[in-house]
C-alpha cells in the first residue's frame, strides 16, 4: 500500500530494536505498543516474532486508518487491529474501545520515540498505566534518546533537543534519571539499559 504513511527512522532503528527485543523477551507472550505511529515497527516485529501477540495504538485517532492499513497489508495472525490509546487517560484504551479480554494484562509494553515529543505528563502517565497492565514479571520497554548523569550529550542528541524544545517547550529529550524515578513511583525499576545505534538508548523496566 504505497499511499500508508513511512518514517525513515522507523525503518533504519526497526532490526536493531528487534535484535534487542529477541533477546529481552520470553519464546512467546503478548505485547502492547504505545504510540504505534505509522505502524512500522507493529508489523515488523509481529512477523519476526509469530509467537507473539502483538496490539498497536496511537494517541492520535487521525492515526488509525494508516495503522489499519498496516495491519491489512501484513496479513498476520498475531498482529491485532490498532486501539486508540492515550496514555494519559484514567484508564486503556481510550473510551470507545476494548481489550479483547476488557482490563487486559500483557507480558510487554513497548513504547518507542513517545516521551520527548510528548508533555512531561505523559512519563508519570506511561509508568503507571504500565503498572496497571503488566503481567507478575512483565516488562515496560522504551526507546529514544536520553540524557544521562556524567555522560557527555552527543551534539546531535543536543541540537535535536534544541530543535524539539523550539517547535514545542514541552517537548526535549528527558534524563534517564528523571524517567526511572518516575517508574520507581509506580513500583517499576530501571532493569537493563542498551546502547542503540544513533546516540538512542532501549531501556527495560520491570516489577
Amino acid at each position: 500500500m504505497p499511499d500508508l504513511p513511512y518514517s525513515p527512522a522507523a525503518d533504519r532503528n526497526k532490526q536493531p530494536i528487534l535484535d534487542a527485543l529477541t533477546r529481552i523477551l520470553g519464546e512467546r507472550g503478548t505485547a502492547l505498543e504505545i504510540a504505534s505511529g505509522t505502524g512500522q515497527h507493529a508489523a515488523w516485529f509481529a512477523a519476526a516474532m509469530p509467537q507473539w501477540i502483538w496490539q498497536p495504538t496511537d494517541a492520535d485517532a487521525r492515526m488509525l486508518p494508516a495503522l489499519a492499513g498496516r495491519v491489512a497489508e501484513a496479513a498476520l495472525p498475531n498482529l491485532r487491529s490498532p486501539l486508540l490509546l492515550d496514555v494519559m487517560s484514567p484508564q486503556w484504551p481510550s473510551e470507545g474501545f476494548a481489550f479483547a479480554q476488557g482490563e487486559e494484562k500483557f507480558d510487554a509494553i513497548y513504547c518507542a520515540n513517545m516521551l520527548h515529543i510528548a508533555p512531561w505528563a505523559t512519563c508519570a502517565a506511561l509508568m503507571q498505566g504500565a503498572a496497571r497492565h503488566l503481567l507478575p514479571g512483565g516488562v515496560l520497554i522504551t526507546y529514544g534518546p536520553y540524557f544521562e548523569e556524567d555522560v557527555p550529550p552527543a551534539p546531535s542528541n543536543q541540537a535535536f533537543d534544541e530543535d524539539l524544545r523550539a517547535r514545542n517547550p514541552a517537548w526535549g529529550i528527558r534524563r534517564l534519571k528523571d524517567v526511572a524515578e518516575e517508574a520507581h513511583r509506580s513500583g517499576l525499576a530501571l532493569r537493563e539499559r542498551h546502547a542503540m545505534p544513533a546516540n538512542n538508548l532501549l531501556l527495560v523496566f520491570g516489577f
